[in-house]
């Protein structure tokens, strides 16, 4: 600030030092004895222009430090802020893990006091306070280990009877049969598991068949279905485990369960590189299974993280795939990860994972979903409307329509209205709409219509087409032009506090290098995911 307001002094100081200069020209013309080629007008004049330019670069760089100085305090400002959030954030962690510390000390306590009066024939004691010390559970036993134990299976007692039978091959056939009402199996699944002898020997009896003997038994529906339900069943024994005190895990996931989970997961694991990446398109349901095995049975600890961490790009678009990434403590991962996903054109599962794992400082969201339009219409623009054929340019509309409806929900899932605006969007997907369905309009109408004879037989009249009744054979404006339906809801979940961090760096990881292009291999966001 003092170098400026000494800069405006020798500015000003200007017009004085002419008028001396001025001076000493005259007195210097009086003396002179030759003719000088200099004026004392032009002398004037480019001293004068010299001033008005140093004022006016003067004024400018006052301006452009003025609005730097803002940008700096609405820097510091805002960093304040989000300085406070994290200290707010871990603050509440803290006392989360606490609690959780000292709940499981707790039962740890309770169950080796318990287990020490067992042994030296002392009868046991619930407390004075009403609680229950937790005992130690065998796998059959574990009915009373929920925190609201009351529950019971009552939509569909069937799921009891086939856990307790063990029926493993029966309990696929029934969800299978009632995949229409997959939601409430779901919950209830997690409460059957309760009644089998083994809950987790009986997920492990399930996964028989995930891969089939016959070669081209990854595209049969059944197989996919079979594959989807082993996961569910992996996920709901999760649940139940979640729902147990430590000893109860300890007696259900023993290590006779983990040794066998083992050799599934080290018999998956080759099978695992015949993998096409980039037909997965984040969808594999081969590689969710596998990192949901090594997940629900606790032996990821037997694996290699670079591995594990390669295999997240084939699964991020399953809506599970943040939450395993932390059970399986590859946080530290992500960015590696991430980057991936950015340098192969699937920008959308990028955004997902950085904000998943808080990592939109170093991902940017906006730039990513602008850079993943920008290729949609790079993809599009060499078909040219007067060279190419109708169905090329009906499937370059349908990737632009693809990628835009794709953009417009991301947006809306993680509330970037106000730094990307949909509005534009959403113009252009109604225009895209309305000459798809103007086009088939249009296709339909130029297809040839049987001529239909007349009443008395007598031939065939001329067909009359402007008549009142042609009126109704085009739908109404709301049926031709159909709103854009968003599905359901595609975010990960918000990223926990209980999870392992990984302390090794991130993975470097690479696509095969006859990645297509991304808009041309039918990469899809709008598919519902089953289960």
């Amino acid at each position: 600030m003092e170098d400026t307001k000494s800069v405006a002094t020798l500015i000003g100081s200007t017009a004085s030092k002419i008028q001396q200069l001025q001076k000493a020209f005259a007195e210097l013309e009086s003396q002179r004895a030759l003719t000088l080629n200099l004026r004392w007008k032009e002398l004037e004049e480019h001293f004068s222009g010299l001033e008005k330019s140093l004022k006016r670069r003067f004024h400018e760089l006052e301006d452009q430090e003025k609005e730097f100085e803002t940008k700096t305090r609405k820097a510091r400002e805002m960093l304040q802020k989000r300085e406070a959030a994290v200290v707010a954030k871990e603050q509440s962690s803290l006392v989360r893990l606490q609690e959780k510390r000292d709940a499981a000390v707790f039962a740890i306590t309770n169950a080796l006091e318990k287990h020490r009066k067992l042994s030296s024939g002392q009868p046991a004691d619930n407390g004075d306070n009403g609680e229950l010390l937790v005992e130690e559970k065998q796998p059959e036993d574990i009915k009373s280990s929920f925190e609201n134990g009351n529950l019971e299976v009552k939509s569909y007692p069937q799921l009891v009877k086939l856990c307790e039978e063990m029926d493993s091959e029966g309990l696929q056939k029934f969800i299978s049969d009632n995949r229409k009402n997959l939601a409430a199996l779901k919950e209830e699944i997690p409460w059957a598991l309760k009644a089998a002898g083994s809950p987790a020997r009986l997920v492990l009896e399930s996964l028989e068949g995930f891969y089939p003997s016959e070669v081209d038994g990854k595209k049969d529906a059944n197989l996919l279905g079979l594959r989807r339900t082993c996961i569910m069943l992996m996920e709901c024994l999760s649940v139940l485990l979640s729902n147990l005190d430590m000893v109860s895990v300890l007696a259900l996931i023993s290590e006779d369960i983990k040794e066998q989970a083992n050799l599934i997961a080290e018999e998956w694991k080759p099978k695992l590189d015949a993998l096409d990446m980039d037909a997965s398109n984040g969808n594999s349901l081969e590689a969710h299974a596998f990192l949901q095995l090594i997940d629900t049975f606790g032996i990821a600890s037997g694996f290699n993280e670079e591995e594990l961490s390669r295999l997240i790009p084939m699964v991020s678009r399953r809506r599970q795939a943040a939450d395993l990434c932390r059970s399986l403590g590859l946080s530290e991962k992500m960015p590696g990860v991430i980057e991936v996903l950015v340098k192969n054109g699937r920008q959308i599962d990028a955004v997902n994972l950085a904000f998943a794992f808080e990592l939109t400082e170093q991902f940017s969201p906006v730039p990513l979903l602008k850079s993943y339009l920008k290729e949609a219409r790079k993809a599009s623009s060499p078909v040219k409307p007067g060279n190419a054929s109708p169905t090329a340019q009906t499937e370059v509309s349908e990737r632009e329509l693809t990628a835009l409806k794709a953009v417009i929900k991301c947006i809306e899932e993680h509330n970037l209205e106000e730094q990307y605006p949909v509005d534009p969007l959403q113009k252009r997907v109604l225009l895209l709409e309305k000459a798809k369905a103007d086009k088939k309009r249009a296709t339909e109408v130029a297809k040839p219509q049987p001529k239909r004879p007349r009443a008395n037989g007598a031939g065939y009249g001329p067909r009359v087409t402007n008549i009142a009744a042609d009126k109704t054979f085009y739908p109404r404006v709301t049926d031709r032009y159909m709103q854009y339906v968003y599905d359901r809801p595609y975010v990960y979940a918000g990223p926990a506090d209980n999870h392992s961090h990984s302390l090794l760096a991130s993975a470097t990881y690479n696509f095969s290098p006859s990645h297509g292009n991304y808009f041309g291999n039918g990469y899809q966001y709008q598919t519902p995911y089953l289960h």
